[in-house]
């Protein structure tokens, strides 16, 4: 399997591009813009897309739409319950999308010390920009090394607990359940994958991939994290599947990654 994602000197490339939308999601991107301009006005630093969209692997339907945006302030409870009125109406209005997601966060706290190898990583290898000026000028180059493997991914205990909660809370509900288990599954595939990273020297945003990478290193567990994979694409409600994860897959995929590549930082 070659290794994919990183340039000539060894740095990950930064994913995505305008001209790589899918024509079925452009006029989506295209409305998403203009109502973040609108709704945000001069709060907004930046906006970026990321995901499938921008990677050219979206399924109409299937995938979602996913925005970043970075605001001049801290964001506000009212700048959220903007950006989740902004999902509402973007999910109703387009059925391309199987949802949208708008994350918020502070033109400081990306370039922040603290964040430069998490949330300054996501913007400037994840991030395809869509508004403003980049911020990913201001941030460094990245290698896929443990470094970046534990402050990216050298959280997931604190997951769990979480995780445990709203299974219980979700009881039977398939509609609960459902995206609840794409988020975990993807979670915990990219939590194997930037396990082994380091060793495997590449990036890819590729779940089945990820997958695979993982299950060289790691043959048995390879079926657990392979199945989590395809329930990241194509999610069902199943809770004793769930279960598994938060009981057995998940608690070992921590111990793991604190022994080889420890914890990461605490946040406020």
């Amino acid at each position: 399997m070659p290794n994919k994602g990183l340039d000539a000197g060894g740095y990950i490339e930064r994913e995505g591009s305008p001209g790589l939308i899918p024509s079925a999601f452009r006029p989506v991107v295209a409305t998403a813009r203009d109502r973040v301009l609108d709704v945000f006005g001069a709060r907004l630093h930046s906006a970026y897309l990321y995901g499938s969209i921008p990677r050219g692997t979206a399924r109409v339907g299937r995938s979602d739409l996913d925005l970043l945006l970075a605001l001049r302030e801290e964001p506000t409870e009212a700048d959220r319950t903007d950006a989740r009125s902004l999902d509402e109406a973007l999910d109703k209005e387009f059925p391309q999308i199987d949802g949208a997601g708008t994350l918020l966060v502070g033109r400081e706290q990306v370039q922040s010390d603290l964040e430069r190898h998490d949330l300054g990583w996501f913007v400037a290898c994840l991030c395809t920009p869509l508004l403003g000026e980049d911020l990913a000028e201001y941030l460094p180059r990245y290698r896929p090394d443990s470094l970046l493997a534990r402050e990216t991914n050298g959280d997931l205990a604190l997951f769990l607990p979480r995780w445990r909660e709203r299974i219980a809370e979700a009881g039977d509900s398939k509609q609960a359940l459902r995206p609840l288990t794409r988020s975990m599954c993807r979670h915990l595939v990219r939590t194997g994958f930037t396990l082994v990273m380091p060793r495997w020297n590449g990036w890819t945003s590729d779940l089945t991939e990820m997958a695979e990478v993982f299950g060289t290193y790691y043959p048995e567990r390879a079926p657990q994290l392979r199945e989590a994979a395809v329930l990241g694409y194509e999610p069902k409600g199943d809770a004793t599947v769930l279960r598994s994860y938060v009981d057995d897959l998940g608690p070992w995929l921590a111990e793991e990654y604190a022994r080889v590549h420890g914890i990461k930082k605490p946040r406020p």
